[in-house]
């Protein structure tokens, strides 16, 4: 399993970017058949294959293996990465305009709500919790933003490259960069 799959394809994202889909995939991270997966998310194997194929077919998820199961052959199935990174020239080719600017609003909104999640279960007890938080605001002209976006982007996948291997704690990086509103006084 590689720890980062690049995504430049409209067609993989496409794919990739359904809530059920993307439950489906976190449960692939362990090789896993659509049964076992269907059972952990209280859904139905059909449903489950479904997704499965979709993911297989855009080349996110590998049959790793079978078995046989009252004479069917079952495939045990797989994620191919554990971290997913989307190219920024995708987002401005998924969807009309107004479902992008919803998807885009949408993802930013679950991710906020999933840092939260994640937070709140962290044991406040340990004597020590490395973690950061930083939040700033940048300007940048219009014409500057696809330079903007490609230099997010190479510092990003320079840290998720130095620091993305197998060993060591485990952290979660989340990145937001919105529009910022009206300043309110």
């Amino acid at each position: 399993m590689r720890d980062v799959l690049y995504l430049e394809a409209r067609e993989q994202a496409e794919i990739l970017l359904k809530p059920q889909r993307i439950e489906v995939l976190r449960q692939l991270a362990e090789p896993r058949t659509c049964t076992e997966v269907a059972a952990r998310l209280d859904q139905t194997p059909q449903r489950v294959y479904y997704h499965v194929k979709q993911l297989v077919a855009a080349g996110l998820v590998e049959q790793v293996s079978a078995r046989k199961v009252r004479g069917i052959s079952e495939g045990i199935y797989q994620a191919v990465a554990r971290s997913y990174w989307l190219s920024p020239r995708l987002v401005g080719r998924l969807g009309d305009r107004r479902i992008r600017d919803e998807l885009s609003l949408g993802y930013l909104l679950d991710l906020v709500e999933e840092v939260q999640a994640d937070i709140a279960g962290l044991d406040r007890s340990k004597p020590e919790l490395p973690s950061i938080g930083v939040s700033g605001e940048i300007r940048v002209p219009a014409e500057r933003r696809q330079e903007f976006l490609r230099d997010l982007q190479s510092t990003l996948q320079d840290l998720f490259t130095r620091y993305g291997g197998a060993e060591g704690d485990a952290f979660k990086l989340a990145v937001a960069c919105y529009p910022k509103g009206d300043d309110r006084e």
